[in-house]
């Protein structure tokens, strides 16, 4: 039997006896060389599930006394990646499907904005809203960062979030029809108000850019799936937020080590 011992100079560290290698606890997750002790992560992930608003990374780096904002960012932004679970079950039933907007000028763009279906300025978002039977209230949840509202973009989408057999309920947007092993339910909109038509997705979204700008102060277009992610992640979960807790630690554990560290 091989034997190892711990090192007194590196936390949570072994070597092996026989050939010398070392490795860690934390080995082989977001954790893996982090110099913050596991405590931190720990308080960092409780916050973050927990909340049922989210947290900054302002707000958690003088909840928990780190040195840096930037390590309080990076903190977030690691943990933020690791709220997908790998193999989650795709959308299943009625499900509601829509695209959105958010505000985002950059430098780039011009100081009005784009009108109508244009992008400029705007985060586009596809969202999807799982049914619950008899219409009674939103499932689970999925959004998705797209670069436009065409066919290419939109059917990607479904095929990665709604289950085979599935039926997606639209506004009759022409980039819907086609999406493979799904059935099309389009409600052409007209002069109805389209939350009216798609009242849960449209729920969602109201509450996803009310979110966005309490707690973030607006989204950025680099990171946004990561945000779009966080707030799955925390609907998904709302009737219970210390399981929530529980799914993160373990989703982070899974995952691969990212290249930056803190």
């Amino acid at each position: 039997m091989t034997k190892a011992w711990g090192l007194q100079t590196k936390p949570w560290t072994w070597e092996c006896a026989g050939c010398g290698k070392q490795t860690s606890v934390t080995a082989g997750t977001i954790m893996h060389h982090s110099k913050l002790a596991l405590t931190t992560w720990f308080w960092a992930a409780y916050l973050m599930a927990t909340n049922s608003n989210g947290i900054s990374a302002l707000q958690l780096q003088h909840q928990l006394g780190l040195g840096s904002y930037r390590r309080a960012w990076l903190l977030c932004g690691k943990l933020r990646r690791s709220m997908v679970a790998p193999g989650r079950l795709a959308l299943a039933g009625l499900v509601e499907v829509d695209e959105t907007e958010i505000p985002c000028r950059s430098k780039n763009d011009p100081l009005s904005g784009g009108g109508g279906r244009s992008h400029q300025g705007k985060l586009l978002i596809v969202g999807a809203v799982e049914v619950e039977d008899g219409g009674a209230g939103p499932g689970r949840i999925r959004l998705g960062d797209v670069p436009d509202y065409s066919t290419a973009s939109l059917h990607p989408f479904i095929a990665d979030n709604l289950a085979p057999g599935a039926t997606a309920k639209t506004d009759g947007w022409s980039a819907y029809p086609g999406a493979p092993s799904v059935k099309h339910d389009p409600h052409v909109v007209g002069k109805m108000a389209a939350h009216i038509v798609l009242p849960w997705v449209h729920r969602i979204f109201s509450n996803l850019k009310v979110w966005a700008l309490g707690v973030y102060h607006g989204l950025r277009r680099k990171h946004l799936q990561s945000y779009l992610d966080e707030f799955v992640f925390r609907f998904n979960r709302r009737r219970n937020r210390h399981a929530a807790f529980r799914s993160l630690l373990g989703f982070a554990a899974g995952h691969q080590p990212p290249a930056t560290k803190c």
